[in-house]
């Protein structure tokens, strides 16, 4: 697990290292999509199609991903059998995975903290993980059948995008007030956003790839999924939890402020998108160090975790950048401090395990002993 988590930033990194500025000479349409480079997936396809060996095993490795999805979903926020504390059964809920019951208390209250322990109680809560299948299985379908051309996989996405999004039965409200819900303390948090921030780009890129033409998607479906993120923006950009999330220092503002910007590209807002892509330099600025370390995701229990987890939406956020201009790969900042500083970090720790990452302290990377 250490390894496949470096192995993927850095890949990640070096790969986008080459790629063109934006204003490709491919004249050929590209899918509209946010962190994907669109270009790539023409010419990855014309490669396929003129019968490239060199992509036939990743092909391969795609269509059994999505093959797996085809008898999977579709989900709804609608299914739960616990409805939020406002009883509105549309409205997303999950419970705070690291609060657990306080033993010296008759009805457990108030819940107690366990930094990086989770309480098995959240289940009680199915939205979360059926966002991430939902989320997951979006994007394996809708690559598999811009690669194949098999009208099997792009009616499945659509009928499980249409079911969470769209159809009024079942259809999520465009918020996350209810997202990670601490019991007997609060009906939402703000942190909850990170429950669709971490992943939510998958599902945008899902969407921009079938509206390239995918059978059993509409030109209805994709206003209609544009609209529902249109007010799902406006609800992360001026919502007091939205506002609060992307106040925040830490891996929680990255991931916010990198989905306000997905978001804002995806629907067209471009002065939004290209703020808050110019303010991913801040958070390099504050975040990573001229060792390329990350202190504040250093001092949590997990902290070879967080500080991948952190440098995930970093990169993501770069990749969303680069669409409207800004180059944070070749950003350096006041104290020398890049994105790639701040892999090569993370390298030792992935190659060599516990001894490998320089942490302050006591801090530990427990992740060595839970891969």
């Amino acid at each position: 697990m250490r390894v496949l988590y470096i192995s993927f930033l850095v890949l990640t990194a070096n790969i986008v290292a080459a790629l063109p500025d934006p204003g490709h000479s491919n004249s050929r349409k590209a899918p509209g999509t946010v962190v994907i480079d669109g270009y790539r997936l023409v010419d990855a396809k014309a490669r396929l199609n003129r019968g490239d060996h060199s992509l036939e095993s990743s092909l391969d490795r795609l269509v059994a991903q999505a093959d797996s999805w085809l008898n999977q979903g579709p989900w709804t926020v609608t299914s739960k059998t616990k409805a939020p504390p406002n009883g509105t059964i549309h409205d997303y809920a999950s419970q705070a995975p690291y609060w657990w019951p306080n033993p010296n208390t008759p009805d457990g209250c108030p819940y107690i903290q366990k930094d990086g322990v989770r309480n098995p109680e959240v289940d009680n809560y199915p939205d979360k993980i059926n966002s991430i299948k939902l989320f997951n299985s979006t994007y394996s379908l809708s690559l598999a059948w811009y690669y194949t051309g098999n009208p099997k996989y792009s009616y499945h996405a659509a009928e499980i995008i249409r079911t969470w999004f769209l159809d009024p039965k079942t259809a999520m409200n465009p918020n996350l007030d209810h997202a990670q819900i601490i019991p007997c303390a609060n009906t939402g948090r703000s942190i909850g956003i990170i429950d669709f921030s971490q992943d939510y780009t998958e599902i945008i890129d899902a969407v921009a790839i079938l509206n390239t033409g995918a059978p059993g998607w509409t030109k209805t479906d994709a206003a209609a999924f544009q609209e529902w993120n249109k007010q799902f923006l406006l609800w992360l950009t001026y919502s007091p939890f939205g506002v609060e999330e992307s106040s925040a220092t830490n891996n929680h503002g990255t991931f916010a402020n990198m989905q306000i910007t997905a978001l804002a590209l995806f629907t067209g807002n471009h002065s939004l998108a290209l703020s808050k892509a110019k303010l991913a330099k801040d958070f390099i600025n504050n975040q990573v160090t001229s060792n390329g370390s990350q202190p504040q995701e250093l001092a949590r229990t997990r902290s070879f975790h967080y500080s991948n987890f952190d440098l995930t939406a970093h990169l993501r956020w770069a990749l969303i950048a680069r669409k409207l201009g800004v180059d944070l790969f070749k950003y350096k900042g006041p104290q020398d401090q890049t994105l790639f500083k701040a892999v090569n970090f993370l390298v030792p720790a992935a190659t060599r395990g516990r001894g490998g990452l320089e942490v302050p302290g006591a801090a530990v990377y427990s992740v060595c002993s839970n891969r």
